[in-house]
């Protein structure tokens, strides 16, 4: 019997120890403050930073929300960034990505304030990531980690595959994979859209993280039986539905869950556990700005 792996439930768990931690800092005067900047029309970009405040507010983080005209100058969005570093209630700062063409999403990155910086892309952050001490693991892949972890899937000595190499995903994720901690020590294999036969690599894997952004690419003949399967992937593709299309992840969900031992839905499996995990990583950066102990999960 396949085991689902409910992202919802593990999420929930999450968010009710960070309220504890935001009571903790409040009752030491601090509340924790998440900047979020937009600066694109796009309606799904909106949609999530609209959904990452209101988290913020389920939790009893502070909320701030700026919104930049697309067509502004970068030197707006920079001068924003600039004006969010330098205040003292602003403890994690999130520019919603895309930014437009012509802002260079790179220095945006570099901008922030690596104390600040919630999502975990800055240079030193991810410096930090790989040489074993990290300040803020990324969202997706610490969230991968936490699901891991719920449902008892050890990854010592496992054989995990990671299906994409994105600087959000991928990449953190396999450094995590092995290192010597707790959700690492596995032997980490990293594919791609220029991996030959990809299919070998993920039948020996005790582990398989679906993160390449392409719908139901992964199917079950891609798997060994009983492996646990991680759809990172959210993609919409047409469908006969009153919306007009449905949300599939990177996995065939159905000839996946056939072989699989565990598996995360898609929705309601990684998605959950990213939203959870910038709260919480905006709760260590106020802890650790005001010098505050508390206990995040």
């Amino acid at each position: 019997m396949t085991e689902i792996i409910d992202g919802n439930a593990v999420a929930s768990d999450i968010r009710a120890e960070i309220t504890d931690c935001v009571d903790t800092l409040q009752d030491s005067g601090v509340t924790p403050g998440l900047a979020t900047v937009l600066m694109s029309d796009d309606p799904a970009s909106e949609t999530y930073v609209s959904m990452k405040q209101q988290d913020c507010e389920e939790v009893g983080i502070n909320g701030i929300h700026v919104e930049i005209d697309p067509d502004a100058p970068a030197e707006e969005l920079f001068e924003t960034i600039d004006r969010l570093n330098d205040d003292p209630e602003v403890h994690g700062i999130l520019v919603q990505l895309p930014v437009p063409d012509h802002v260079d999403k790179r220095a945006v990155i570099r901008a922030i304030d690596p104390a600040k910086d919630v999502d975990g892309f800055h240079p030193e952050n991810v410096g930090r990531l790989v040489a074993g001490d990290a300040r803020f693991k990324p969202c997706t892949p610490h969230g991968v980690q936490k699901l891991l972890e719920a449902y008892e899937v050890d990854t010592e000595g496992a054989d995990a595959v990671v299906v994409g190499r994105s600087d959000i995903v991928g990449k953190p994720l396999a450094n995590l994979f092995i290192q010597k901690a707790p959700q690492g020590n596995a032997t980490t294999t990293i594919c791609h859209s220029r991996t030959d036969d990809l299919e070998a690599k993920t039948r020996t894997a005790d582990i398989v993280v679906a993160a390449a952004g392409v719908p139901e690419f992964i199917d079950g003949s891609m798997l060994k039986e009983g492996a646990t399967v991680i759809d990172v992937g959210v993609n919409r593709v047409d469908a006969d539905t009153e919306k007009g299309y449905e949300l599939v992840g990177d996995v065939d969900y159905e000839s996946a869950e056939a072989v699989a031992g565990a598996i995360t839905p898609v929705p309601g499996g990684v998605g959950p556990m990213t939203r959870a995990m910038l709260l919480y990583n905006t709760v260590a950066a106020a802890s650790e700005q005001h010098d505050i102990d508390i206990e995040l999960p």
